[in-house]
């Protein structure tokens, strides 16, 4: 299981002459997803969107509206609607340059009231999770600073490192507050994964460019 989250600045093609800027959080995203797919054969990404949904791997996503004429399939060269929102299509970026076009990724995007996932019961499937955590770490960051900011990211920190499903449950109502976008996700993993332990867990980044709290984690060996 790998945890990365969803700025379109990680491509490259978006974020231009900043490409470098994100180059550590670009690293350690697909560090995260080789070391998942090592120990697993299918993938399935999840994130928010505007409703609870589920994509097949011919899926589209666009980044237009970010100036760029790019699109991005979950997990199939084939035809298919345009229809991924921005978490799951920066999901696709990421596993397509780190696996290639055809991984036969499928996704589940969770909507603002929450949604659930199957049970995450199957040892040859890897999840690709995709969430931000506040945006309101600075004085320059989209939501202004937030006292209460860093200290939500810290105990989201201190939960991904951690292998512990049930870690993973955030506070949704603060971290709307926050300007964050992973609880609702986080949340819909953990409740998926019940009380499922990892053997093997580790945070490859942690930091706020930008003001935005971002995070990369890989999570192996379920117990």
């Amino acid at each position: 299981m790998a945890f990365c989250p969803h700025p379109p600045l990680l491509v490259p093609e978006v974020a231009q002459g900043a490409a470098s800027e994100l180059d550590d959080l670009r690293g350690a995203c697909f560090t995260a997803i080789k070391r998942a797919a090592s120990v697993a054969g299918s993938w399935v990404v999840v994130g928010a969107g505007a409703r609870s949904a589920s994509y097949p791997p011919n899926a589209h996503g666009s980044l237009a509206g970010f100036g760029v004429d790019l699109e991005l399939s979950l997990g199939s060269d084939e035809p298919g609607p345009v229809e991924l929102p921005l978490s799951l299509t920066i999901g696709a970026w990421l596993l397509r340059e780190t696996l290639g076009a055809d991984s036969g990724a499928s996704g589940y995007s969770i909507g603002p009231d929450g949604g659930a996932l199957p049970l995450l019961d199957d040892d040859d499937q890897a999840f690709l999770v995709m969430g931000d955590g506040s945006a309101r770490r600075s004085t320059s960051a989209p939501g202004y600073l937030d006292p209460r900011a860093g200290a939500f990211d810290a105990a989201v920190a201190g939960a991904l490192g951690s292998g512990v499903a049930a870690r993973l449950r955030t506070d949704a109502q603060l971290g709307g507050e926050l300007w964050a976008t992973g609880p609702v996700v986080w949340n819909a993993v953990a409740d998926a994964l019940g009380d499922a332990v990892f053997s093997s867990s580790e945070l490859l980044y942690d930091a706020a460019p930008y003001g935005v709290g971002y995070f990369a984690a890989v999570w192996t060996g379920r117990d």
